[in-house]
């Protein structure tokens, strides 16, 4: 029988990128929340490691509360496998805490299928990681105009999965984190987004979510399409949206640069 392998927690890495945090730093981050709220923990660049590589698939109380604190996103937001019947967590004394399969084998991880679909099609996938340019627009019928959101996004690749996590102070709209959940195939992106609102802005705090479909030019350094979401009179609405690649790098140097306002 074939050892399933585990899939990578691309939402926490990106999470972490877009906070310009190192592993190590991160692991630092944790421990400081930790501290400051009477609940030490022992959050080590080791344990960060696992829980990206998805050898650690669901943490501890103590660093899920340290996670909300650092990344400010609910930790079934970042990536982790809830806890179910048959599973309890195992410490193995080493800094990861994992899920443990239950007799039924509930709890064991998924394997990756991004790999294995490029392999099926004769060809290597195709490499999107880097800082792009996020931008759509949308009609505000309150205010009777159309109006453009941008980010500066890291996206993060595995196989034909990509994830996205805007650039803190990266937002046209202040204070608008998005996310993206996407998978590729051929020129075909597709997948969902997520964007909270700025809570003294115009939508008052609303967390907004829906699907978005792309086409990737040629080059494979911009994609076009189009956005589908539900507005706030819970009717349907859709608009254009574009990702353009800016650079390929996600050292701290690169986020840095981006973490600003699209002009």
């Amino acid at each position: 029988m074939t050892t399933a392998q585990p899939v990578p927690n691309n939402t926490l890495r990106a999470v972490r990128i877009g906070l310009r945090l190192s592993q190590d730093d991160f692991a630092k981050e944790l421990r400081k929340a930790g501290d400051e709220a009477g609940e030490p923990n022992d959050a080590s660049k080791r344990l960060v490691q696992r829980w990206e590589a998805g050898v650690s698939r669901t943490p501890r109380q103590v660093y899920a509360r340290a996670l909300e604190r650092v990344t400010g996103h609910p930790v079934e937001a970042l990536g982790f496998a809830l806890p179910m019947p048959g599973v309890h967590i195992r410490d193995d004394g080493r800094g990861g805490h994992d899920l443990e399969p239950g007799p039924d084998g509930v709890g064991a991880p998924l394997p990756g299928v991004g790999a294995a679909h490029a392999a099926a099609a004769g060809r290597p996938p195709q490499r999107y990681g880097g800082v792009w340019l996020s931008r759509y627009e949308y009609f505000s019928s309150g205010r009777d105009s159309t109006f453009t959101g941008a980010h500066h996004l890291v996206l993060v690749q595995h196989g034909n999965r990509l994830t996205g996590q805007s650039l803190p102070g990266a937002s046209a709209n202040p204070d608008s984190p998005l996310a993206l959940d996407l998978s590729v195939e051929g020129n075909v992106v597709t997948g969902t987004w997520t964007e909270r609102t700025a809570p003294d802005g115009y939508y008052a705090g609303a967390r907004y979510h829906g699907a978005v479909q792309l086409l990737v030019e040629p080059t494979g350094r911009r994609m076009t399409g189009k956005w589908l979401g539900f507005g706030k009179d819970f009717d349907v609405n859709t608009g254009p949206w574009e990702l353009v690649f800016l650079d390929g790098s996600t050292g701290k140097a690169a986020l840095e640069r981006y973490s600003n306002p699209p002009r």
